[in-house]
């Protein structure tokens, strides 16, 4: 189908509409941390002073901890399932991934109260596994959907290949199905990643005495004590967002094309 330039022109002012409204914020709070006022220094010393009183390189390697611990396990574990449901006849399927689907539907609202009881009859309330595990339930969930999807539209005469080779399920799934599925892969980490960072509910909960603390919870706490200063505010949030646009920048070729690819898929 042959574009004109006039439509072409007219995507490109869309695209630029929707790009200026998802920056604008990050812009704003940019230009409220680095503006001096009575109540900031302004510049870049408002990030440093924000970091200091803030204490965020402590709640950030928690956070970071958290992130790293789910990503690897959820991740690990969606490939597996997803390779199991894609790709094998697996007995029970029928009513198990269902059950795996149930998992995207059910709030973190309905299940944190009698969650956070289970974990304290256990004694994993204020510890790591209290925080990583819930999410990494959750993300379970979504990731075994997400490659599922993935394995169910990979080529099978590569498959059927490699099985003629004598490679088992094993090595056809980490030698052949990962390295091409890469962008499917790239796009459940970082998405696992930038919720895992992002989440709130669960660590308020699941550490009541803050061992855990998250910087998302760390940003409130220092909202609460610094009201009036709105350039320190910003330039802590600004310290919070910026390890989940780091990594997107760092991985956005993979992430577009999985989501692009993911989109045509079941």
């Amino acid at each position: 189908m042959i574009v004109s330039r006039a439509e072409r022109a007219a995507n490109y002012v869309v695209l630029a509409l929707f790009a200026a409204f998802a920056i604008a914020p990050i812009g704003i709070a940019l230009a409220t941390a680095l503006a001096p006022s009575t109540t900031s220094p302004g510049g870049l010393e408002v990030f440093r002073q924000a970091w200091t009183e803030g204490e965020f390189s402590r709640y950030m390697l928690t956070s970071a901890t958290v992130a790293v611990v789910v990503v690897v396990v959820a991740v690990l574990a969606s490939l597996l399932a997803g390779y199991a449901f894609g790709t094998m006849a697996v007995r029970g399927s029928g009513w198990l991934f269902p059950l795996f689907l149930l998992g995207l539907m059910v709030p973190t609202e309905a299940i944190v109260v009698p969650l956070f009881y289970d974990l304290r009859a256990l004694g994993l309330t204020n510890t790591l596994w209290a925080v990583a595990l819930p999410q990494i339930a959750q993300s379970i969930a979504f990731g075994t959907y997400w490659m599922r999807a993935y394995f169910r539209s990979a080529p099978r005469p590569v498959m059927e290949a490699a099985r003629i080779d004598g490679a088992g399920s094993w090595r056809t799934l980490w030698s052949i199905l990962v390295p091409i599925g890469r962008p499917a892969v790239v796009t459940l980490v970082l998405l696992v990643f930038m919720w895992t960072w992002n989440e709130f509910l669960i660590p308020l909960v699941m550490s009541p005495n803050g061992t855990f603390r998250t910087a998302p919870l760390a940003l409130a706490l220092f909202k609460g004590q610094h009201v009036q200063a709105t350039g320190l505010l910003a330039a802590a949030a600004v310290l919070v967002a910026l390890p989940v646009v780091v990594v997107y920048l760092f991985l956005q070729r993979h992430f577009i094309r999985g989501m692009v690819e993911g989109a045509v898929r079941e």
